[in-house]
């Protein structure tokens, strides 16, 4: 279950998903290499940026329950999850 706010979440990806288009658009065009790399660099911002929400959202909310949860197990999971996503 994503805990993120899908309020901020979803209108990036979507406005991220229309500048994708706009950059199939741009290169079906045969349009300036910087043109399309500039508007590749704001649908990159965009991703970063709902990634930063869904990533607090879990820290929030999944990774709090599990740290509160006397299960190690399950705190460990979690843990190991964050530490994988740093890692990428």
């Amino acid at each position: 279950m994503m805990r993120a706010d899908r309020k901020k979440v979803e209108p990036l990806v979507k406005t991220a998903r229309g500048q994708i288009e706009a950059v199939l658009k741009m290169i079906d065009d045969d349009r300036y290499c910087i043109d399309i790399i500039n508007q590749l660099a704001a649908t990159e911002a965009l991703l970063r940026k709902a990634r930063k929400e869904v990533l607090k959202g879990h820290l929030n909310g999944c990774v709090r329950d599990a740290v509160a949860c006397a299960d190690p197990t399950e705190r460990d999971a979690k843990l190991d999850e964050i530490i994988a996503l740093l890692d990428k």
